[in-house]
């Protein structure tokens, strides 16, 4: 079997160390759309994200790349217990908590290990959870991931809990968008993702998609920057945390719709498609997707 639970769940893979500096969080917040918006350039809270000077702030959602950030080639599924093809995966969902804003530039430690193999029949999915800690011990942040594999699942194991976020029936807090640019994808992949999915339409037509898809991760940080933006007034540093499901594809050039209700702790996140095209409208892009607040 591709994959074996037993020895996949609760192996720890090599520990990583990495840094980043300014200039990495410049090209990621990029990446994710900043600065984008007609007047960005000379709006102070737009510039948090685009100039480094003392009011620079970091989304935590860099936390997720910053490990992998300098990375040129594809990526590795060198998992312990799991033989998977790369044509076959996806991501599947992405959390991170911040344990304090994280700094414009420093040296970290990642240690990271399997927690789980759930059995989704047709798939396999894979958990991975990740603590990473400054140079002196001190944590910086907690990552908790998981991938989806076609056609490795049915061996009868665990199918992992179902949870989903119910979205309240009144009308959203903030309404907002963000449209995608053709070459989204193409910058979004210099932040370490060089998977061939988002840029080689071969691999993506090998894969089952008509064009490459936009990065999980890029709209991932494009909803939280969203969030942060239109509820917590461009203030990084009120996040503590943010996870969600992905639920759909991106393509280079369309709008991701995002929705928010404040409910206090947490504000609850709608993202999905806004199109002419009635099949796109209103596809999903992220589920279940929750903003804890600091």
């Amino acid at each position: 079997m591709p994959i074996d639970p037993d020895k996949a769940i609760g192996a720890e893979l090599p520990e990583r160390s990495f840094a980043w500096t300014e200039s990495d969080v410049l090209l990621y917040h990029l990446g994710v759309g900043a600065g984008s918006r007609e007047g960005d350039q000379t709006d102070p809270k737009a510039l948090r994200y685009t100039l480094e000077n003392d009011r620079f702030q970091v989304l935590p959602s860099f936390g997720v790349v910053a490990p992998t950030f300098h990375e040129t080639q594809a990526p590795s599924l060198d998992l312990p217990g799991c033989d998977i093809n790369l044509a076959h995966v996806l991501h599947g969902s992405q959390e991170v908590v911040v344990h304090r804003q994280l700094p414009t530039a420093a040296r970290a430690t990642l240690r990271t290990r399997i927690s789980d193999v759930w059995d989704k029949g047709k798939a396999a999915v894979i958990v991975q959870e990740g603590e990473a800690v400054d140079e002196a011990g001190e944590p910086l942040f907690t990552t908790r991931s998981s991938i989806f594999v076609r056609g490795e699942g049915g061996w009868g194991g665990d199918r992992g809990p179902s949870t989903k976020v119910e979205l309240p029936q009144r009308a959203p807090d903030a309404d907002a968008s963000y449209t995608t640019t053709p070459q989204q994808a193409l910058l979004y992949r210099l932040c370490g993702d060089r998977n061939p999915l988002h840029a080689d339409p071969d691999f993506a037509a090998a894969a089952g998609f008509p064009a490459p898809i936009l990065h999980g991760l890029c709209s991932y940080g494009i909803v939280l920057r969203t969030v942060v933006d239109t509820l917590l007034d461009s203030d990084t540093a009120a996040v503590r945390g943010f996870t969600a499901r992905f639920a759909g594809v991106v393509f280079p050039g369309e709008t991701i719709r995002v929705r928010t209700w404040d409910e206090g702790k947490q504000v609850l996140v709608s993202a999905t498609i806004a199109s002419d095209d009635e099949q796109r409208d209103g596809a999903p892009v992220l589920a279940d997707a929750v903003l804890t607040r600091a």
